[in-house]
């Protein structure tokens, strides 16, 4: 794979190029180039705070980085010598969880929101005491309208005299600094800020087909740098939203919930769609430098690419009805699919094109001999997606097969997920396929789609009747669906008299919390325990516990009352303690539109994020060409944003990277996490690494074994059946400052 090295060009070439062209295209090619990330290696470490770094950015021109930390200080670093210029002690009583520069005020105001729902705006020139040395300084302007934590802020390039912060009340309000400084004070009679922009409070979904009655507690934001009046939102359910300012409506107060306002496109990957899982949320929304793609980032799940614009006819969307069709033998030969001929394309004899035939053969060998699967995949997506020539329908279809065949055997999280999306394609070019029906069968049965599955497999039998293992694998799904249902008619009768003699009552909170008959060989995806009941609880923590030896345990009581959700007419929005009747609910006759979402365009696997809230995934450079995320093992990993493929992976941490932060205009790159440090990377490595079939460098280790382990902890990060909010609950600081070790600094 050596010619495909340089994707990006030879940079002595764009070099020398600038000499005759000036255009600005030539520095950002060179921001980011390969040759550079490849020698990316740790330049500094600053030292400065007391506690996990939570939040890094930017200014605008690059020469300061701000950082907010749990021990509730506002940092302002040199990026020249990094140095430490300012310390701000803001005098918030829980972590900061976000920072920015405020644009356009030549650098002297920033602002911060944390943990105790507070968003605070300080004037740099305001501070007194000597340089690098923690200064109190009263706020500019204090904003307390927020009832719960605030975990993102948002400013737009060009505006000195606006802030959004989301927060997981629910709401994402706009706070306009030319109509006042500071919230009413308690107790007045104008105490309620009419700045909600977005009411959210009823606009969580559990599925796309679901209607959005839920709090939908806000984890991050963004606005696009080129088309401003774009603000995207993620929170506690799959769904990534986006919004355009301009047909939101008037700014609003918490006195009363409001029906949640016209969204323009709602993105999400359709295999999480459908997922019923209480703690599948996204941990982070980010547009690309040019505002035409988006990163979203889930906990315990990957790093997914999306398309913006929607006016694009090829942008890839699906609805309800999509999602059924994908699993049915006949969708796509209704739609006319046939198959094309390779001798209808006659490509020009090129070296690439041989290269592209040649990297096939090698995946198809891997394929055979079942071993280096990881690389394997990358040759694929090398071929599917890297720059170059047009490689046909008759290879792509081959490619596209092997790809899922390579996807099934390596069997990490949704890689099943991925070889339907590949066999469907591969269905599309070709809807005779018979290793596209087999593989399909194959993934049917690895999501225990047992119907389905044989649907698939006879379809592949009768296309080639000669492969013996499509009629072995017809018998081998008839004798395991008989055997099925056997097992299901004998475990009928047997519930039944269990039932007879069985108290009206639960035995253990166990047996809610975790289905103990859930078969563990598969991942709790299509349970629907969720909506056949309905959790009150209360709880009581005293104030003089210490954090234990063991992260996360807690002293206290949690009272839980169980009931049908039938019970309930309303349903409680957990976060405002304000009790929200979804305008969707009032009538049962109101009949909800599901609206077209839009689909990934590619996924990033590797790292993990389970154990932190607030881990970010990041455009690099600012033609975007490669995506950062930092992980869950200490390290940040870097791929190639066409291909997906992973080209380095650089230890930054003790325990967890959570913030991977890109110089505006320099080949930087700034990290934080757990340790009380922010460390910046640099391309100053003297020997190029870069991850190749699973091997890297020295610096990086066995990478192949790196990325299986955190497969693994993905794997295992058993789904607990209670409601999302009830955990949220337990994160935020309700009970007391100091009485919960954050979960943001610990892993769970």
């Amino acid at each position: 794979m050596e010619s495909w090295c340089f994707p990006d060009g030879n940079i002595s070439n764009l070099l020398e190029s600038r000499r005759f062209d000036s255009l600005a295209d030539t520095d950002y090619r060179l921001q980011m180039h390969s040759s550079l990330v490849r020698r990316l290696a740790l330049d500094k470490a600053m030292e400065g705070h007391l506690g996990c770094v939570n939040a890094i950015a930017w200014n605008s021109s690059g020469s300061l980085l701000i950082s907010g930390s749990d021990d509730t200080r506002v940092n302002i670093w040199s990026y020249s010598n990094g140095g430490l210029c300012h310390c701000i002690d803001t005098g918030h009583s829980a972590n900061i969880f976000c920072t920015k520069f405020i644009p356009e005020t030549c650098d002297e105001l920033v602002v911060s929101g944390a943990g105790d729902a507070e968003v605070r705006l300080f004037n740099l020139s305001h501070l007194k005491g000597k340089r690098g040395n923690a200064s109190t300084v009263e706020p500019l302007a204090l904003f307390h309208c927020h009832s719960r934590r605030v975990k993102k802020l948002a400013v737009e390039v060009g505006n000195p005299n606006m802030i959004w912060s989301a927060s997981e009340d629910g709401t994402l309000r706009q706070h306009d600094f030319r109509e006042g400084s500071m919230c009413p004070p308690p107790g007045s009679s104008s105490q309620e800020c009419r700045n909600i922009l977005l009411d959210l409070r009823c606009g969580a979904k559990k599925s796309l087909a679901d209607p959005p009655r839920l709090c939908l507690l806000l984890k991050s934001c963004d606005i696009s740098a080129t088309r401003p009046h774009q603000i995207l939102v993620g929170g506690s359910d799959s769904f990534a939203r986006l919004y355009d300012r301009r047909m939101l409506p008037p700014l609003s107060s918490c006195q009363n919930s409001l029906k949640p306002p016209p969204c323009i496109g709602y993105f999400c990957p359709m295999h999480l769609s459908e997922r019923r899982r209480p703690s599948l949320h996204l941990t982070h929304v980010a547009f690309s430098p040019d505002g035409g793609e988006l990163l979203l980032s889930y906990s315990g799940e990957h790093v997914y690419l999306m398309d913006v614009n929607l006016e694009n006819q090829d942008i890839m969307k699906y609805s309800v009805k999509d999602i059924s069709k994908l699993l049915s033998v006949a969708s796509f030969r209704e739609t006319g699919f046939s198959r094309q001929a390779a001798s209808s394309h006659r490509f020009a004899e090129s070296k690439r094109l041989g290269l592209c035939k040649k990297l096939v053969q090698t995946a198809e060998k891997i394929l055979e001999e079942g071993s280096n699967v990881l690389h394997g995949i990358e040759v694929c997506n090398e071929v599917l997606y890297g720059k170059g020539p047009d490689i046909g329908t008759a290879l792509r279809h081959e490619c596209l097969c092997i790809r899922a065949a390579l996807l099934l055997k390596r069997k990490w999280k949704n890689d099943v997920h991925m070889a339907i999306r590949d066999c469907n394609n591969a269905r599309s070019i070709y809807s005779s396929s018979f290793r596209a029906h087999y593989y399909m069968s194959e993934a049917l049965l690895q999501l225990g789609k047992h119907k389905e599955a044989l649907d698939f497999a006879l379809a592949a039998h009768t296309f080639d009747p000669s492969k013996i293992e499509a009629a072995e694998k017809v018998a081998s799904i008839r004798d395991h669906i008989a055997t099925a249902e056997a097992e299901k008619n004998r475990k009928d009768c047997e519930d039944s008299a269990k039932e007879e003699l069985r108290p009206g009552r639960l035995r253990s909170l166990s047996e809610v919390l975790f289905r103990t008959e859930f078969n563990s060989e598969y991942e709790r995806e299509d349970s629907d325990y969720e909506d056949e009941m309905e959790v009150d609880f209360e709880t009581s923590i005293s104030g003089d516990e210490d954090r234990d030896n063991e992260a996360n345990i807690f002293r206290g009581s949690l009272n839980l009352r169980f009931h049908r959700r039938d019970d309930f007419n309303r349903e409680n929005s957990v976060g405002n303690g304000i009790l929200c009747t979804s305008p969707l609910a009032q009538s049962e006759k109101t009949s909800y539109e599901v609206e077209a979402v839009v689909d990934m365009k590619q996924r990033y696997v590797g790292h993990c994020n389970v154990g932190t809230d607030i881990k970010q995934a990041s455009f690099l450079g600012q033609l975007g060409e490669f995506v950062a995320s930092g992980s869950d093992d200490g390290r940040w990993f870097i791929w190639e944003k066409r291909t997906g493929r992973l080209v380095k992976v650089l230890l930054g941490d003790e325990a967890v990277v959570n913030c991977v932060q890109c110089h505006p205009f320099d080949c930087a790159i700034a990290t934080s996490g757990i340790d009380n440090t922010v460390k910046m990377w640099t391309p100053r490595a003297q020997v190029p690494t870069v991850v190749a079939g699973g091997v890297a460098g020295p610096d990086t280790a066995d990478v192949s074994s790196i990325m299986e382990s955190n497969q693994r902890k993905l794997l295992r990060n058993r789904e607990a059946a209670l409601p999302f909010e009830l955990f949220e609950r337990f994160r935020m600081q309700e009970f007391g400052e100091g009485t919960l070790h954050p979960f943001e600094c610990a892993q769970s």
